[in-house]
């Protein structure tokens, strides 16, 4: 694998996207998962999904309009009042006082601001940039008043007279683009710039200004960062605001740090103060990286260059601690915060939850919210949201549905993140038919799904290793409307390398590049954690100097892959030197590495460093999840120690975690193993009365059981019972029979199911044909092995001539 890897190293930095001010392709009408023509079938799970998400009828989607929180208010003086404008004149009144009568018609648009008109050809001595402060005062009005139609209906009558040159400014361009911008209107904004642009219409820094906040507003940044190089490539000098706008893309874009800082320092050197929006701006940006040492420096420089720090600040400030796994700095800044005389709001509160659920430290997180209630403060949709999502990663589903019911009890309505919440967690799983309900109770509720929505079911359907599933919700969700974002192929590279697809998941890397989409940390993570699933280390190492080398800032997530490639690569040194860093401090102890711990010793058998880890995390006032739990039943379970198996079990019980198909597999494995291997099935049906697909490793077990303990009949009953569930066996189903059949000198039963398996399209590996071999040779039948490898071409007539010689060289030792 290693030398078909298709990631280039270094990353490069993405090619320049095609300007606005041309003709732009978007990436809609691409597929970087299939061939033109052959669109991938969708198995039944996803056919039923498809089919009644598209039977009913939903309001057209557009992917680029989308509401934001904003920094700081409005400080229009109008806001809630009558529009008034005192630079209109009693002749511009008049005017605007016809246009926004609900009677007005637009085709009497012409009689109207003729009359306006009429006073500067009968009078020269009115200015005409008195009429034109006129047009911006009516134009501004019309915005106001929300008649964005009419206003760009003026704009163009105006536009079209011979003297436009005298009247038109760029102050009127950057209202009528800015008002475009609020109400989602993108593309109309920038159609309106670039025929101005084409005309040689004078663009200031206003007018370019309007347009990239419209983009960023919408979401467009990369088009932002466009127009924003255009107009410096022009000379157009930016003001605080652009600068303002710029960072704050960047801050959404996940730029590197050290970019955004030389922006911050060429603003500085132009010789523009920053203000409180600046730096609540620059803090802001420090939320996608989890950059805390940064976020406080600044939060530093802002208080010496004499700003207050206000709610705005603090939030972001809280937030950056809590997506950074840093609960108690965050505490520490609600106590600054009030301190200073803030009241905590919903959104401080909401932020401080998230850094405990994000740890698995919900009591915490619970204590919060009482906490909040008590100060009189209502916990709202997000409150609610991120303490279920906190208990379903925890495993604690029952918790999860309670705090949902609490919800909804309250009067709090669900949102889509809700939903969101509640089809990861159905997902995850495995349990699609109720993610499927919830899919169908977006629609019940008068809402659609978004982009989270199908970047949820294509994680959920990777995470399932269903890699068909994840190309149908892909172009399902194309023919949705929705252009692919940084998430959405973060996650597409995630999927397909859970589904073992390494080779698609980096070819969706570099459509991702091509895309002009900007690497982020999470590109990182999710290109470290495909490479990991395919040990690759080297080439981990080689990522991990290339984010220190000022690329991106590593985080926990990026050590936790790094753990899984050193384990997966069987690089077990590596990953005990990684591990006494994280414990000695060197790289902080957070508790997803310590969970991560447990499990990759775990994953190597290492029985006394996966209760190392398991302790420390315990010491350290972490609560496991339910990943972590079925880490130590496995490996409790696959030593036979069936009284720790039983301790983890009480405590799962106890605490309220739901078992997952992999708490389940871990107990079958158990005892297929024992003499007690009927329990095996016995469990297998309790999952299924659960309601939980079991998966082929639930199949294998069972059948293991039954074969290793010579009930081939009960093993062939559960072998019918897997392919009805819809399930292909794979080699170790077949090797189980092969093994089993030899072991009883069943030659010509194990020779038939090599038939039946090439005969389906499985292809025999070593351990196939060693079985048989093996047989031969324990009952000193040395010339039939030799007849069974003459014979094997008639067999299997792809197997190799070194595999043939192999066997020969195998019978030979073993009979010596």
């Amino acid at each position: 694998m290693a030398e078909r890897l298709a990631l280039p190293l270094l990353l490069p930095n993405p090619p320049p996207v095609k300007t606005p001010l041309s003709n732009h392709t978007h990436f809609t009408q691409q597929n970087p998962t299939s061939q033109p023509n052959s669109p991938a079938p969708s198995t039944p799970v996803f056919q039923d999904l498809l089919l009644r998400h598209n039977s009913k009828s939903q309001q057209p989607i557009d992917p680029q309009v989308r509401t934001r929180n904003r920094l700081g208010r409005s400080r229009d003086v109008n806001r809630g009042k009558r529009w008034t404008h005192n630079n209109l004149s009693a002749q511009g009144q008049q005017v605007l006082n016809s246009l926004i009568e609900p009677s007005f018609d637009s085709n009497q648009l012409d009689v109207v601001l003729s009359k306006l008109f009429e006073q500067y050809q009968e009078n020269p001595d009115v200015k005409a940039d008195f009429l034109a402060a006129e047009v911006v005062g009516i134009v501004k009005a019309l915005g106001f008043y929300k008649k964005s139609n009419l206003a760009l209906g003026v704009f163009n009558w105006v536009r079209a007279r011979n003297d436009c040159g005298l009247v038109l400014n760029s102050s009127v361009v950057a209202i009528i683009i800015s008002m475009l911008g609020k109400e989602g209107r993108v593309s109309v904004a920038a159609n309106l710039f670039n025929g101005l642009h084409k005309e040689g219409f004078s663009l200031d820094v206003y007018a370019y200004t309007s347009l990239i906040t419209a983009y960023a507003g919408s979401g467009r940044y990369r088009e932002a960062m466009v127009v924003f190089k255009k107009m410096e490539e022009e000379g157009c000098k930016p003001t605080l605001i652009t600068y303002n706008v710029v960072l704050n893309v960047y801050g959404k874009m996940g730029m590197p740090w050290s970019k955004v800082m030389a922006l911050f320092d060429g603003m500085k050197s132009d010789g523009i103060a920053p203000d409180a929006y600046t730096y609540n701006t620059l803090i802001s940006s420090c939320r996608r990286g989890s950059l805390h040492e940064e976020a406080a420096s600044v939060f530093d420089e802002m208080k010496l260059a004499g700003f207050t720090p206000d709610n705005v600040t603090y939030n972001a400030l809280l937030d950056v601690y809590g997506k950074s796994r840093r609960p108690k700095e965050a505490m520490e800044v609600l106590k600054e915060m009030e301190l200073n005389g803030f009241a905590p709001s919903t959104v401080t509160y909401n932020s401080l939850i998230s850094a405990y659920a994000r740890d698995g430290l919900l009591q915490e997180a619970m204590d919060l919210k009482t906490q909040m209630e008590g100060k009189g403060i209502k916990p709202d949709v997000f409150t609610y949201t991120t303490l279920l999502s906190g208990f379903a990663k925890a495993g604690k589903d029952e918790s999860a549905m309670a705090v949902f019911e609490e919800m909804r009890t309250s009067g709090c309505k669900p949102n889509i993140c809700t939903f969101n919440a509640l089809i990861k967690m159905h997902g995850n799983r495995g349990k699609f038919t109720e993610m499927m309900k919830i899919f169908d109770e977006i629609k019940a509720c008068n809402g659609a799904p978004d982009i989270v929505t199908w970047n949820t079911l294509l994680a959920v359907f990777g995470q399932n290793g269903m890699d068909v599933e994840v190309s149908g919700v892909f172009k399902e969700m194309k023919r949705a409307g929705f252009v692919p974002e940084r998430d959405t192929f973060n996650t597409l590279i995630s999927a397909y390398s859970r589904c073992g697809a390494f080779d698609q998941a980096m070819a969706i890397y570099k459509r991702m590049l091509e895309a002009g989409v900007t690497p982020d940390l999470s590109t990182y993570n999710a290109v470290l954690a495909a490479l990991a699933r395919g040990g690759l280390w080297k080439q981990s190492e080689k990522i991990l100097a290339e984010m220190r080398d000022g690329r991106c800032k590593p985080n926990e997530l990026t050590y936790c892959s790094l753990l899984h490639v050193y384990a997966n690569g069987k690089q077990v040194d590596r990953m005990h030197a990684l591990a006494e860093e994280i414990y000695s401090g060197i790289i902080e102890p957070h508790a997803v590495l310590l969970k991560t711990l447990v499990l990759v010793n775990s994953k190597c058998d290492l029985l006394a460093d996966t209760e190392r880890a398991f302790l420390e995390l315990r010491k350290k006032g972490f609560p496991p999840d339910i990943t972590t739990l079925n880490a130590m039943l496995s490996i409790y379970g696959r030593r036979q120690m069936v009284s720790k198996t039983n301790e983890i079990l009480n405590f799962m019980n106890e605490c309220g975690y739901t078992p997952s198909l992999t708490t389940y597999n871990s107990l079958m494995y158990m005892y297929s193993r024992s003499e007690k291997f009927e329990e095996s099935e016995q469990i297998l049906r309790e999952v299924q009365a659960k309601g939980i697909k079991p998966d082929i490793i639930s199949y294998n077990t069972v059948i293991y059981a039954y074969c290793r303990n010579g009930r081939m009949k009960e093993a062939s009953r559960i072998f019918s019972e897997m392919g009805d569930s819809g399930l292909v066996p794979d080699v170790i189903t077949y090797n189980t029979f092969v093994a089993s059949y030899a072991a009883d000198s069943l030659f010509e039963e194990a020779i038939d199911v090599v038939q039946f398996m090439i005969k389906h399209g499985c292809k025999p590996n070593q351990n196939t044909y060693n079985s048989i071999v093996d047989g031969y040779c324990k009952l000193n039948q040395r010339d039939e092995a030799k007849t069974f490898i003459d014979n094997l071409q008639k067999l299997d007539p792809h197997i190799s001539k070194d595999e043939e010689i192999r066997l020969s060289e195998r019978v030979v030792e073993k009979w010596s």
